[in-house]
């Protein structure tokens, strides 16, 4: 009996050894996830110090029960978007909160950046200098990331005790001599969505009374009072069945007026940096598809559409091929 437990308290004693040893301190955190953070930094444009601070905050240096059963490092809410797995834990709310929940904490890393980069209440930050730590630590509390009062002034002690901040620093360093090392904030991406006219189109040559645009690469016109897809077709020399085909369209159907008209194939995904459209009301599959000059198929593809799903306001719509 005394060898049972004997053998008993020593494989308790080693599971305690093991979990012990699995549990990471805020340094070793921060080596294991910083590459991931300089990533976000140059495809997202987010402050490598931010996404680690944030990090280490939420998830307990990656020991907190959401950050272990749930690969959820930044402590993100379902919302009523989210059609992943989710995980319920107790919260500052009543009861018991929905939280996202990941395949591996990459994903985590990966959806975090989205979330900032895509919603429109934290567009201001990306117009802060990638070294203005500070502003994004005041302005993530502003616009409601946390409700802790705090929250600013605890991620700026994390980002100062460990020089977070080195991170950016060199960062900015690097873009100053390769501006295409950071992505343009969103503020600059939305004047690219910005009709912008195309003086030296070779479609001039069928209409000199016609403004051609240009989005993503391809050509566009917004429609007349009086035009009709078999009108504009013919006016640019095409078969009404190609500008059909370009506009992802079986058959004709009414026009109305200011509505964009693609005289090319659509591109099969956006443009660089436009990753992400987050559904407003009353948008659908299509109008998105038109806004940014992609192929609907590509579109569903993306988005692993099924026949009948509709937008809701808040969805994320991926405009190119998930990483």
């Amino acid at each position: 009996m005394r060898r049972f437990f004997t053998a008993i308290t020593a494989v308790l004693t080693a599971a305690t050894l093991t979990a012990w040893s699995q549990t990471l301190s805020r340094e070793e955190y921060i080596e294991k996830y910083k590459e991931t953070a300089i990533e976000a930094m140059r495809t997202h444009g987010i402050p490598a110090s931010i996404t680690l601070a944030q990090g280490c905050l939420e998830s307990g240096d990656g020991n907190s029960d959401l950050a272990v059963k749930a690969n959820n490092h930044f402590g993100i809410k379902c919302h009523n978007d989210w059609k992943g797995p989710t995980y319920y834990k107790k919260d500052d709310d009543p009861g018991k909160s929905c939280f996202r929940k990941y395949r591996n904490p990459a994903e985590s890393f990966r959806d975090h950046s989205d979330f900032l980069r895509y919603r429109e209440r934290y567009a201001f930050l990306f117009d802060l200098e990638i070294t203005d730590y500070k502003g994004w630590c005041y302005g993530l509390k502003k616009a409601g990331y946390a409700t802790d009062p705090q929250y600013a002034q605890r991620l700026i002690k994390i980002i100062e005790d460990y020089r977070l901040y080195r991170f950016d620093q060199e960062m900015y360093a690097r873009a100053q001599k390769n501006s295409r090392l950071l992505p343009p904030s969103p503020n600059e991406l939305t004047k690219i969505m910005e009709l912008r006219p195309s003086a030296k189109s070779y479609l001039y040559k069928f209409s000199t009374l016609r403004t051609i645009y240009i989005r993503n690469g391809v050509p566009y016109i917004l429609a007349g009072d009086m035009d009709t897809y078999a009108s504009i077709a013919e006016e640019f020399n095409l078969f009404t069945k190609e500008i059909l085909r370009y506009n992802d369209l079986k058959k004709s159907i009414p026009l109305t007026p200011g509505t964009p008209v693609y005289l090319q194939s659509k591109k099969k995904k956006a443009q660089r940096h436009l990753d992400v459209h987050i559904a407003v009301e009353g948008d659908t599959y299509y109008e998105v598809a038109q806004r940014y000059g992609i192929r609907l198929k590509s579109l569903f593809k993306y988005n692993d559409y099924k026949e009948g799903d509709i937008l809701h306001v808040g969805d994320e719509i991926f405009l190119r091929k998930r990483r």
